[in-house]
């Protein structure tokens, strides 16, 4: 699977929490090295190795060759910066295996992979990380090996962005009406990413404090507007479901938790008191048919079910609506990211805008995938900088060392790269008592829960 580091490194996030370690600053900043050129790696190989085909000229002469020919004919706004002087030489481009900008990212893919080996040990299940930190022997030529693989894709994020902007603005026009196409309603989950150490210590207390210092700023946004940005609020609104799920429900059943360490009710649907009764049966569309069951976000009022843009678009959108972010690389405004790019080998500086958009469609679900791609770009500069600063101050320790208490509860929030990724935690008398991941497919791939609301993969597809 190509989730093993985002679970390794929430698991780490709620583990910390429960024994009561806070990593060395350079611990953590290795961390969130590893996880951007994670998103690097895999965006890159999604968007353009799999995402892409939908778009290629073989693809669109098979199934729209009109569009094909408006292509062929409309010359490309951003040629100057990518280099393909019409939209049909992008589609061109992007032909599987023949296609020169489809063999370009699988080699973008390899030396992407490399920058998490680097940070991690072994892709994607990492060797180096643990709770309390990571057991990478920190260097200035280990940070120089990352740095260089890093510029090389700073500057083909100076290709890529404009292109797929060229690309996408193209379908909307050449495709009338091709906007509702997995148009949903905007509800979107992000649970955040990329830990400031400086500010993080990984105790619950001060949760809603160090989520809102992350790199990517965790959020709910219902109907384009923010809810929440509090992990608290976030933590506490999560509620699973069941309804059309092969699984008896857990009432009656043991609390694990009662209230949370700031004194807030913790509901019994809520993943620290949930328990797994599998009941397999016949699958009936009218009745149970999914082993998935249907997480939820309660808001006071409705069980809403979020979804996660396939990630990226949440990220962004969240971000860009907290304004909160603010490095040399990244400016969140309030309605957009700035992600500035410095000079490269052969371009020059660039300053990128993703601004929110008016729908939460498929194609700006693929749009925000590659400007995160330069935005994971941009923060990991800020990393690789943060990391050379603690090794010249002589602060090189990368581990902390902890003792496993009798009784705790932790929790971890993250983003795997498809979007919202959380770990709960209860040790009782030294064991787990209770763990429960919940990544981003239950959110997305849900089936209909008690309360008769579709999950978001039925939702869009629905009457279609």
């Amino acid at each position: 699977g190509i989730c093993g580091d985002n679970h390794a490194v929430c698991s780490c996030y709620a583990q910390q929490m429960a024994y009561g370690v806070q990593p060395p600053n350079l611990g953590e900043w290795i961390v969130n090295l590893g996880e951007a050129a994670e998103y690097m790696f895999d965006h890159n190989i999604f968007q353009e190795n799999l995402v892409g085909v939908d778009y290629c000229e073989k693809m669109v002469a098979e199934t729209n060759p009109g569009v094909l020919e408006q292509a062929n004919r409309t010359e490309s706004p951003h040629f100057e910066a990518h280099g393909y002087r019409t939209i049909g030489d992008i589609m061109r481009s992007l032909n599987p295996f023949s296609g020169e900008f489809y063999r370009e990212a699988l080699q973008v893919s390899r030396y992407t992979r490399e920058m998490f080996c680097l940070m991690e040990g072994r892709h994607v299940h990492p060797s180096t990380l643990y709770p309390g930190g990571v057991g990478t022997t920190a260097t200035i030529q280990l940070f120089t090996d990352y740095i260089t693989r890093l510029m090389r894709y700073v500057e083909f994020m100076k290709k890529v962005v404009p292109m797929h902007d060229d690309l996408f603005d193209f379908i909307y026009t050449a495709m009338p009406g091709y906007e509702e196409n997995g148009r949903r309603r905007v509800l979107l989950g992000c649970w955040g990413a990329f830990q400031d150490p400086d500010v993080c210590n990984f105790e619950y207390r001060d949760m809603a404090g160090w989520g809102r210092a992350m790199f990517v700023t965790p959020g709910v946004v219902v109907d384009g507007k923010l809810v929440t940005n509090s992990l608290v609020d976030i933590n506490l609104g999560i509620r699973i479901l069941l309804g059309s799920s092969y699984y008896d429900d857990w009432e009656g059943q043991e609390m694990f938790v009662k209230s949370d360490p700031l004194g807030n009710p913790v509901d019994r649907r809520h993943p620290w008191n949930q328990h797994t009764n599998p009941h397999p049966q016949k699958r009936d569309f009218s009745d149970k048919y999914s082993w998935v069951m249907s997480p939820r976000w309660f808001d006071g009022t409705d069980h809403l079910a979020l979804d996660t843009g396939g990630g990226p678009i949440a990220r962004l959108w969240s971000t860009a609506l907290s304004g909160l972010v603010n490095t040399n690389n990244i400016k969140a405004t309030g309605n957009s990211v700035e992600i500035n790019l410095p000079k490269t080998a052969l371009k020059p500086e660039v300053t990128l805008e993703w601004k929110i958009p008016q729908w939460s469609n498929t194609i700006e679900r693929n749009r925000a995938r590659t400007y995160f791609q330069a935005y994971a770009a941009a923060a990991a500069l800020h990393f690789a900088e943060k990391s050379l600063e603690e090794i010249r101050a002589g602060h090189t320790k990368t581990w902390a060392e902890f003792k496993v208490p009798d009784e705790a509860i932790g929790c971890g929030f993250t983003e795997a790269v498809r979007g919202v990724l959380s770990h709960h935690l209860v040790i009782k008398g030294g064991k787990i008592a209770n763990y429960h991941p919940y990544p981003p497919t239950p959110w997305n791939a849900n089936p209909t829960d008690s309360y008769g609301t579709p999950g978001p993969y039925e939702d869009a597809v629905q009457n279609t």
